[in-house]
C-alpha cells in the first residue's frame, strides 16, 4: 500500500517546516514514494531552501525542509543545529557543535513518530540532503538511526535511503565504531571543494572522509575543481548529486496499482 503523503498536520506543533510537494510532470501526482528531507546550513532558515526544494524538480518525490530548533544569539540572525555555540581558532562559529537534540528530534519526532508510523514510510524511501552543518546533522541522523528504528515481531533493522553531505563529514564527536557490520549501510555521498592545503579551502579534509567511512560502508566523494564547500554553482558540480538521488529515490511509473513489493 503507498504511503500517505505528509501534511503539516502530521508533525508535531513545535517543529518550523515546509513541504514541497512533487514535481507536476509527476505521472501520479497523489503518489509520493520518497521523502528528501532538507536541513540547512548555521545561521540559514529552511525558507531560504524553498527555492531549491521546488528548483531540483523531483518526481514522486515530496520535500520536507525541516528548521534548526534553536536561533543564533547576538542578534546574528537564522538558526543552528547544535547543542551549544562553539567558535573554531580563527573566532568563527564552529558547526561541529555536537548535535544529540537536534538527532534525537529528527529521527524520533520526524522520521518515527511521523513519517513511518502515521504516514507509512520505510526507512528506504527517506534520503537526506544537508548543507553545511545541516549534512553534519543528516550524517548523525543516518549514523543513529539504525540503532533507533522500530523493531520487533516482523520489524527488520532498516536503513535510510541516502545521504547528500554539502560541505560536511561525520563530525568528532562519537567513538569509531566496529567494522563490517557495525557500520551504516546508508549510502552517503559527500560532495566539497578541492583540497589543496590552502587554509579554509574545504571542511571536507582527508582525515573527515576517513571518519565518515569508519562509520558508513558505502562513501562516495565528489571535489569540484575549485576551493570553497558551498552549494554546487553549475551543472557540472551539480551532476554527482542528481545522480546520486536519480539511483536512490524510488519510482512507482509503470507499476500497476495494487502491486505488491517483496523485499
Amino acid at each position: 500500500m503507498p504511503p500517505t503523503s505528509p501534511t503539516s498536520s502530521h508533525f508535531p506543533p513545535h517543529l518550523t517546516l515546509t513541504i514541497t510537494p512533487p514535481s507536476s510532470t509527476s505521472t501520479s501526482p497523489n503518489t509520493s514514494p520518497n521523502i528528501l528531507l532538507l536541513l540547512h546550513g548555521l545561521g540559514d532558515t529552511s525558507q531560504n531552501l524553498t527555492t531549491l526544494a521546488r528548483a531540483l524538480n523531483l518526481p514522486e518525490t515530496t520535500v520536507l525542509t525541516l528548521q534548526a530548533p534553536s536561533p543564533l544569539p547576538f542578534d546574528l540572525g537564522g538558526f543552528h543545529w547544535g547543542d551549544d555555540i562553539t567558535f573554531s581558532p580563527a573566532g568563527d562559529l564552529d558547526m561541529d557543535a555536537g548535535f544529540t537534540r537536534s538527532t534525537n528530534t529528527i529521527i524520533k519526532e520526524v522520521i518515527i513518530d511521523t513519517l513511518l508510523k502515521k504516514c507509512g514510510y520505510r526507512g528506504r524511501d527517506i534520503v537526506v540532503f544537508g548543507i553545511g552543518q545541516g549534512g553534519m546533522v543528516g550524517l548523525e541522523v543516518a549514523r543513529h538511526f539504525k540503532n533507533s528504528s522500530p523493531q520487533g515481531e516482523g520489524k527488520v533493522v532498516e536503513e535510510l535511503g541516502g545521504v547528500v553531505s554539502i560541505g560536511a563529514p561525520v563530525g568528532l564527536s562519537g567513538k569509531a565504531p566496529a567494522t563490517g557490520s557495525g557500520k551504516s549501510r546508508t549510502p552517503v555521498l559527500i560532495v566539497a571543494g578541492k583540497e589543496d592545503g590552502g587554509e579554509r579551502s574545504t571542511a571536507v579534509t582527508a582525515a573527515g572522509v576517513r571518519r565518515t567511512k569508519e562509520w558508513f560502508e558505502f562513501v562516495e566523494v565528489s571535489r569540484y575543481k575549485r576551493r570553497g564547500d558551498g552549494m554546487p554553482r553549475n551543472a557540472e558540480e551539480m551532476r554527482p548529486v542528481m545522480e546520486f538521488l536519480a539511483r536512490r529515490l524510488r519510482s512507482y511509473k509503470g507499476v500497476p496499482e495494487g502491486s505488491v513489493e517483496l523485499s
